[in-house]
């Protein structure tokens, strides 16, 4: 691996045509902890229900499947992060890796995830604070966080960082209350006692249960890939993003198994939480109270608050930003969402837009009903069909064009990743895939509209220099 001049960092961005603009400052514990913020370590307080409904009560399993799904992806963001390290995640990979109108395309489902998650996590905490507080209304809660998340995205990703840290551990306290308290009231006899049942009902299993709930849960893993949009923020070797992706995701995926086996223990009518669902998003507070009372339930119910409206939305809006940054400036989306502050170093139109399209998304999905589900589902959806093209990004740049003869890594583990997330997507929600397809058609549209003006980005062209490892070099992720 080169280094940038004079900076013993990792490779620049310089050799693709691009110079550079954002500030290089982030370590490889830098980008892990931004991983686990925006993956949220206490995500599933806040869709517990919904996805102990989904798979029949085997919460566990569900994400335990989860956490192998996204591994295989993990591994496919590792190996193109390392042959194109620069902001933009599958949008960049897939336009060089396979073909330029391709990467559009990815670039496309991609928004659907990054656009919309900040409305969703906005909304999920208004509604989470205005149950604590009634007083003050959802739409009022929604436009704070809004203003304050860009407030410090808007001072640079220094600032960013810092604020990641303190929330992270915060979440990591609330969490580690639960469970002691948790593990202790099911000693105690509370709730249904210890069993193996979240991780495995052979009255309920079946595989397409089981899947269908993963697409719900896949939402609690939405983040990791976060990390590729800030390679051009990494002063470390391109492996630090593959690693941190990896390292992530391994972390959170333990955690939401632990927290969901604890808390499914103390659901005291499982069998209603089935039938009925959880349409008022509190199952797991409810399992909180069954533990030790409306404290625990209040306490995790302002954590999710606080996790998902400040922390969690603070890194998808910065990510959300990088993407629109890395578009622009291939000239895919309008200019000025290229511009970057020339103090903070941040892409600060791309940070502003995103902002507004929070707010205006965000309290339109107040006045409805299924705002959360409706804006679940299309992230969830948009992003494993953007896992999907990755995956096919892999195979075509290492096996197909480089002759890779790595047949794990560049062949084998991309198919099992790309099968697995085709089979989670057949399972999605139906409403999901038609207002997907409605989205891919847009896009297409788009698309035709780029190449028939001759704005196509020569991406794919760009290719690795001769510094590539050889075929048969061991591989180091």
């Amino acid at each position: 691996m080169t280094d940038l001049p004079g900076t013993g960092r990792g490779e620049g961005i310089e050799k693709y045509g691009y110079e550079q603009q954002l500030h290089r400052s982030l370590s490889f514990r830098d980008l892990l902890v931004y991983g686990l913020v925006f993956m949220v370590p206490i995500a599933p307080f806040g869709i517990f229900g919904s996805v102990f409904q989904g798979s029949g009560g085997m919460v566990a399993l569900a994400y335990a499947v989860g956490m192998i799904a996204m591994m295989f992806t993990a591994w496919s963001y590792a190996e193109m992060s390392r042959a194109f390290p620069m902001a933009g995640s599958v949008y960049s990979y897939a336009g060089r890796g396979i073909a330029a109108p391709v990467g559009f395309l990815a670039g496309w489902m991609l928004l659907l995830d990054y656009v919309l998650i900040p409305s969703l996590l906005y909304l999920i905490s208004g509604i989470a604070m205005n149950s604590l507080v009634p007083s003050i209304p959802v739409w009022i809660w929604l436009i704070g966080f809004v203003l304050l998340n860009t407030s410090v995205n808007y001072l640079g990703i220094e600032m960013t960082a810092r604020v990641n840290k303190v929330m992270l551990l915060g979440e990591l306290v609330v969490l580690a209350i639960f469970l002691v308290i948790g593990i202790v009231a099911l000693g105690q006899g509370k709730g249904r006692g210890f069993s193996f049942e979240p991780l495995y009902d052979s009255g309920t299993f079946s595989w397409s249960l089981i899947f269908g709930a993963v697409s719900i849960a896949a939402l609690s893993f939405l983040g990791f890939d976060g990390i590729s949009m800030l390679a051009e923020e990494n002063k470390e070797s391109a492996r630090a993003i593959g690693r941190a992706m990896v390292a992530a995701l391994i972390l959170a995926g333990t955690l939401f198994i632990v927290q969901t086996w604890v808390a499914s223990l103390l659901v005291t009518d499982p069998a209603g939480l089935i039938k009925d669902g959880d349409p008022d998003g509190t199952a797991f507070y409810d399992a909180s109270r069954t533990a030790a009372g409306d404290w625990l339930a209040t306490l995790t119910a302002l954590a999710t608050a606080l996790a998902w409206g400040f922390a969690n939305s603070l890194v998808a809006q910065a990510a959300t930003s990088r993407l629109l940054y890395a578009m622009a400036r291939d000239r895919q989306l309008p200019s000025f969402l290229a511009r970057v502050h020339p103090r903070n170093r941040v892409p600060v139109n791309a940070t502003l837009l995103t902002a507004a399209v929070s707010i205006g998304l965000g309290l339109y999905m107040t006045s409805r009903d299924d705002g959360i589900t409706l804006l679940s589902t299309l992230v969830n959806f948009g992003a494993l069909t953007g896992f999907l093209v990755l995956h096919v990004a892999v195979v075509t740049h290492y096996f197909i064009r480089n002759r890779s003869r790595r047949y794990w890594h560049h062949l084998i583990a991309p198919v099992i990743g790309f099968g697995i997330l085709a089979y989670v997507v057949v399972n999605a929600d139906v409403a999901a895939q038609r207002l997907g397809f409605v989205w891919l058609a847009v896009g297409t549209v788009l698309l035709c509209g780029l190449l028939l003006t001759g704005r196509r980005p020569d991406l794919s062209a760009i290719e690795r220099p001769d510094d590539e490892p050889t075929r048969t070099e061991p591989e180091h992720t």
